[in-house]
């Protein structure tokens, strides 16, 4: 039995995150692949990245198999590089599979690279750490090639302000009060190896460049809880609209209360950037 690794890029927009929903596992539920890589809803219009992948991998090889994420993105988050494994006796190539599986997936999801590796692999248990970054578009005017992929504020925030308020973040911290409703995970404690943020006036895009205000905040940590990123945009642009103190981030922490932490950012802006192994 080979054990797959795959490395993929996918545009979260239109999809419920990347797990399947347990409770929605029944065949008139499943995302059926079309033959030019269409989707094609089940009857409760539930699709997720890792259905998808695996209908196209049945449709392939034949077997059902069970895809493990590095990372399960949240509905509407996206992927620069999310890696992701899969067992199968399917004596295909990667760079045969990489085809295969471009040719039935839809263009929102692609395959970057397919490999073999050791039995022991494991995309989540064997990760080091991983790397999401958050966009921001802070003006009023947001181009429609990137309003999918960043949050809009058009208020004034205080750069400086917001800086503040990450560095509090790194280190090894319970991270309970930026934890999301119905995260699973019985330790809450996560170690920030790094939380910086930058300020751009352009974004490069298929050779052009589109001029505006934009904020980038980006995160690296060993794991992460359910909407934790999402928490702490929401917190830190909290203080850079100045209705947290900065020095207050402290004491958010310490209260492992999620009620005392800024609000959820919306999806779009999110982006699992790199799994490091």
């Amino acid at each position: 039995m080979r054990n797959i690794k795959l490395t993929l890029q996918y545009d979260g927009t239109d999809y419920n995150g990347w797990q399947i929903q347990r409770e929605l596992r029944v065949k008139s539920q499943e995302l059926r692949i079309n033959g030019q890589g269409t989707r094609v809803k089940g009857r409760n219009n539930v699709i997720t990245i890792q259905g998808v992948i695996q209908e196209a991998i049945k449709k392939i090889t034949g077997e059902d198999v069970k895809l493990i994420g590095a990372g399960r993105t949240d509905a509407g988050v996206h992927a620069l590089a999310q890696v992701a494994s899969f067992k199968t006796s399917s004596m295909l190539s990667p760079e045969v599979l990489t085809r295969a599986l471009n040719a039935n997936l839809p263009d929102e999801i692609r395959v970057i690279k397919a490999s073999d590796e050791p039995p022991d692999f494991h995309p989540r248990y064997g990760a080091k750490s991983k790397i999401y970054f958050y966009l921001i578009s802070n003006s009023h005017i947001v181009s429609p090639f990137l309003y999918r992929y960043a949050w809009k504020i058009p208020h004034k925030l205080d750069f400086d302000a917001m800086a503040g308020a990450l560095k509090f973040l790194k280190g090894r911290h319970d991270f309970s009060s930026f934890r999301g409703s119905g995260c699973g995970a019985k330790n809450t404690v996560r170690t920030v190896m790094d939380a910086s943020i930058e300020h751009l006036n352009a974004i490069d895009f298929m050779t052009a460049r589109l001029e505006g205000d934009f904020i980038k905040m980006r995160i690296e940590a060993d794991a992460f809880l359910r909407h934790m990123v999402r928490n702490i945009a929401g917190t830190v642009i909290e203080a850079g609209r100045g209705k947290i103190d900065p020095a207050n981030i402290e004491k958010i922490i310490t209260s492992k209360d999620r009620k005392n932490a800024g609000p959820t950012a919306p999806a779009r802006g999110l982006f699992l950037e790199k799994v490091i192994y």
